[in-house]
């Protein structure tokens, strides 16, 4: 007893030395999505302001995937020493309701830093398309269900997840294309490619406002502030239908809790600066902030969420 202890003393003691040190070199900031989606931007956003207020940079490192399992797997793999940092996101907790067997635990391999936003998606369609509301849409897709898609950015991502259950909850039998990246998939729309498309409110709102694309519906369960003429899809007659994205930080389990507790002041800090909170209005996000605690509150509540969800739409899992 008394050795274990001992042992439990040193440990807490090189965790603050650690701490008191820390950082001493660049930090990597794992991005599970490509560039110019919400994941990215966001991350580029909060890294920018850490690499100001911890004195050394914060690299971005965009590893696209489905699920954002390649960017998991990355971090779960990594050294516990807080130079290895997880964008952890609504994507990862559909990621564990979905797939059977990930190279990862996502309950278990990863210790919650700080939830970062919540942002709303939005249904989308081009600017010469005749489909003006969710209704449009479905009468288009349930006439010619093999001529009509939907578009998103990769399996397994909210946006994903959120055209599936549309699908399932409206009966249209449409397919669902995924992307890549986001600009990806916002060339697909203009091609026509596609005929509507899942995104996040951020990267979409400067396409929007020019006028190059459309937003028919929102998908969260009340109308977004910076798009207030848009119906939600409940509105547009989609009963139930409510989801809404977020986007935390997370490390390598076992890192120090010293150096968690950390990087949680910091991002706080960047998070309550006036002129941070005025882009992520700007994007469309509730910047949040909190304690490591509630992070892994809201994503056990959101694993177990989704797995009702994709149970109840009878969707494959992986």
């Amino acid at each position: 007893m008394i050795r274990f202890l001992l042992l439990l003393c040193i440990a807490m003691n090189l965790g603050s030395v650690a701490a008191q040190t820390y950082p001493s070199k660049p930090i990597r900031l794992i991005v599970g999505y490509g560039a110019g989606g919400v994941a990215d931007i966001t991350a580029r956003l909060v890294a920018q302001k850490l690499s100001e207020s911890l004195g050394q940079p914060v690299i971005v490192d965009n590893k696209p995937s489905a699920g954002g399992i390649m960017a998991g797997e990355l971090v779960a793999n990594a050294d516990p020493d807080g130079y290895t940092l997880l964008h952890l996101h609504s994507g990862n907790a559909i990621s564990a309701a979905l797939y059977r067997k990930l190279p990862f635990d996502v309950k278990k391999d990863f210790d919650p830093i700080v939830n970062m936003g919540e942002f709303d998606a939005v249904v989308l369609v081009d600017k010469s398309s005749s489909v003006k509301t969710i209704t449009d849409f479905l009468i288009k897709a349930r006439a010619n269900p093999d001529k009509t898609n939907i578009g998103t950015v990769s399996i397994g991502s909210t946006q994903h997840m959120s055209a599936t259950l549309f699908k399932s909850s409206t009966g249209v039998d449409t397919p669902v294309v995924p992307y890549k990246t986001t600009p990806a998939l916002f060339a697909a729309l203009k091609a026509k490619d596609i005929d509507a498309a899942f995104e996040m409110v951020s990267p979409s709102m400067s396409l929007i406002r020019g006028g190059e694309l459309r937003a028919i519906a929102v998908l969260s369960g009340k109308r977004f502030a910076g798009l207030p003429d848009v119906p939600t899809m409940i509105e547009s007659g989609v009963k139930d239908f409510d989801v809404k994205a977020w986007n935390g930080m997370a490390a390598p389990a076992k890192t120090p809790k010293a150096i968690i507790d950390k990087l949680n002041k910091e991002v706080n800090a960047v998070l309550a600066l006036p002129d941070v909170q005025k882009r992520f209005q700007e994007l469309g996000l509730d910047p949040l902030g909190g304690t490591p605690a509630e992070l892994r509150t809201k994503l056990f509540s959101e694993i177990d969420k989704w797995a009702i969800l994709i149970s109840k739409m009878n969707v494959e899992r992986q």
